[in-house]
């Protein structure tokens, strides 16, 4: 039993420093003696990724009337329309790929555009978010991990040997619980806060920004700035609220179709045309809320996913899986990180949720 205790006593050890040392690495960025966010998208994008860029515009246009609802969940583009910002074009861009007008299309065909995929490069550049590639969502798992297999050794693992050896031997020794319940409790608690730090991407220097960003704007209560700001738990508008929630639970829905048609695309006819959705490889899908948690893709800021690389709403890969690669993200050329992509075809670089 002593040998047991220390062996566990050894492992969860190796395995908890292991951990914070690969969060520690996997969380280093480049210097940012000065962050600063040079506008609301780059903002929108350090909350919740590329889904609140798009959610932003969304609320402005909205808002202006540069958009108007034509039914639950369908969004008609006011004649004369004009875009004041790459976000907003993403949005037109995206309405007319989409001659239905629903929504949740309209809101992940934007996510997917380069335009606002590039943000996520930017920042990533500056140091202000940590670009996909860098092994969070190992750190993450690995975290998760540790938790589980540390809480079934403290109660049903210890609690079955203590009875044992209580049985075995009479004395008056430290019972097997008493002598590995401190180490398995640390090894819970470490995991758990690993797997939460690694589960967002802002990086310090990200976060400070972030903070500087809505102090700046405290005061300011237009809808769009809130949507930037914080998110859409920001935006108090009943109307628009009634618009956007349903969208973004159908951003996996719209990631799943992507993939479906680019498949069926690429097996009947492999000289066909993509629409751009399809082709993009996805690189960033999911940001944070300042160092705190993040919304995973599909269910608030992700991208979907086509071809190979992985996306929203598919199986696999890096933060938000589709059939292989790494998280989500940008256009082939993107800067937003690493090497492989979470979204269609292959490619480029990434970041949100790992």
């Amino acid at each position: 039993m002593n040998l047991l205790a220390v062996a566990i006593w050894i492992a969860v050890v190796l395995s908890c420093v292991l951990l914070m040392v690969r969060l520690r690495g996997a969380r280093s960025a480049p210097a940012a003696p000065a962050p600063v966010l040079h506008d609301l998208s780059e903002a929108a994008f350090l909350v919740g990724g590329p889904g609140t860029v798009v959610d932003a515009a969304l609320v402005s246009m909205l808002g202006d009337g540069l958009l108007v609802a034509g039914g639950p969940g369908i969004v008609q583009v006011r004649p004369g329309a004009r875009a004041v910002d790459p976000a907003e074009r993403a949005v037109l861009e995206a309405h007319r790929a989409a001659p239905s007008g629903w929504l949740y299309q309209v809101r992940y065909g934007a996510m997917c555009d380069p335009a606002v995929q590039e943000i996520g490069g930017a920042l990533a550049d500056r140091g202000l978010i940590t670009p996909p590639g860098s092994g969070l969502r190992r750190v993450r798992r690995h975290g998760l991990i540790q938790a589980v297999v540390c809480a079934l050794l403290l109660f049903p693992v210890s609690l079955v040997l203590t009875v044992v050896g209580l049985a075995l031997d009479s004395g008056s020794g430290v019972p097997f619980i008493g002598k590995v319940a401190v180490v398995l409790v640390g090894g819970i608690v470490v995991g758990l806060v690993c797997a939460a730090r690694a589960k967002s991407r802002v990086t310090k220097a990200g976060a400070r920004a972030l903070r500087a960003i809505r102090s700046a704007h405290l005061n300011d209560r237009t809808p769009h700035v809130q949507t930037a700001l914080f998110g859409l738990r920001g935006l108090r508008d009943p109307y628009l609220r009634q618009q956007l929630v349903p969208a973004v639970r159908g951003t996996r829905l719209a990631a799943a179709q992507s993939h479906t048609r680019s498949t069926r695309s690429h097996g009947t006819d492999s000289s066909s045309q993509w629409s751009g959705a399809e082709v993009l490889p996805i690189v960033w899908c999911a940001g944070s809320d300042g160092g705190g948690g993040g919304s995973s893709c599909g269910s608030g800021s992700g991208c979907g996913s086509s071809g190979g690389g992985s996306g929203c709403g598919g199986s696999s890969g890096s933060s938000c899986g589709g059939s292989s690669g790494s998280s989500c993200g940008s256009s082939s050329g993107s800067s937003c990180g690493s090497s492989s992509s979470c979204g269609s075809s292959s490619s480029s670089s990434c970041g949100s949720s790992s």
